[in-house]
């Protein structure tokens, strides 16, 4: 049977990871770097939960050491969540241990020692699609797998050690504006169309009215500095997989839409029917002014 090591710093992601392992019939041994972690993996359904301690250091300056553990542990896949921190950690892990690496994958499956799996490219406009024969590291995003859960069948203490050479010499907080975005099920998002900062409210009221978060387009919030840079979406900001995205006035274009690429439903508003967002990038679409029906839909969102 294949062994698999999942790894995410974002915990809840880990569990997601596990599912994969269960499905592709492999044993799969979740790796916690601190307690408050291990803690929070203790029902992530693992066959194996080992437990290592890294202080105060970053998971990116254990990779040489978590490379080590894989061999020592006969590990087969590395499975790693696709965060900031992640995305660093796998290539630094494939790097030292000279194995095929598919970063921020999709669509993947795991059958006699292959793995084959699907990756965006070029702002989502192509797809490749991969195979790693044996031993291989992946990062695979969020929402990909239901998260398993279940007491673990067993915890094991492991040795794994930052790099010396690298330490935090101080930590400061980056303040956070508005509502995650990430994790909204309903997000209404506002781009170049918006007429005037002022009009952002009538996608708060909707926002509102559906329990979601106002996001933007990198323009509103970078060019015209009307919404926190923590806001927008695309392919150098969030990446995000609401149930339902509400573009108000967003043209589509890639660097957009990669960014909600995994979204359940896309619907649009704009004034321009030939726009990408409505000939490309759209499940449904309306043909008008955003200040005209953006009010609408919230009246009639709050009749049910």
């Amino acid at each position: 049977m294949a062994r698999f090591l999942v790894y995410s710093d974002a915990s809840p992601r880990t569990a997601e990871l596990v599912t994969f392992a269960q499905t592709s019939g492999a044993d799969a041994e979740a790796l916690a770097l601190s307690p408050q972690q291990a803690t929070e993996l203790e029902s992530c359904g693992a066959t194996t939960l080992l437990t290592a301690d890294i202080g105060e250091a970053t998971p990116e300056s254990c990779a040489r050491s978590i490379a080590d553990l894989v061999k020592e542990r006969g590990i087969d896949v590395v499975v790693i969540g696709t965060t900031a921190r992640g995305l660093d950690l796998a290539a630094q892990v494939a790097g030292f241990l000279g194995w095929g690496y598919g970063s921020d994958v999709s669509n993947l499956a795991y059958a006699d020692g292959t793995l084959t799996y699907e990756r965006s490219l070029y702002g989502g406009t192509v797809i490749s699609e991969e195979t790693i024969e044996g031993n291989a590291v992946i990062s695979v995003g969020r929402g990909n797998f239901a998260p398993a859960s279940g007491a673990v069948g067993a915890t094991e203490a492991v040795e794994v050690h930052p790099d010396e050479r690298i330490r935090i010499v101080a930590r400061e907080e980056i303040p956070s504006e508005g509502a995650d975005i990430t994790s909204a099920e309903h997000v209404v998002s506002v781009g170049m169309g918006t007429p005037s900062k002022d009009d952002i409210q009538i996608a708060q009221d909707l926002a509102d009215a559906m329990n979601g978060a106002v996001a933007c387009s990198r323009g509103v919030a970078e060019e015209r500095d009307w919404l926190p840079v923590e806001s927008y979406v695309g392919i150098s900001g969030k990446v995000i997989q609401p149930k339902l995205y509400l573009a108000l006035g967003i043209s589509g274009q890639v660097q957009h839409m990669y960014g909600v690429r995994d979204a359940k439903m896309i619907v649009a508003i704009n004034t321009d029917k030939n726009s990408l967002i409505c000939t490309r990038g759209s499940d449904y679409y309306i043909v008008g002014d955003m200040l005209e029906y953006a009010p609408l839909i919230k009246a009639e969102i709050e009749k049910l």
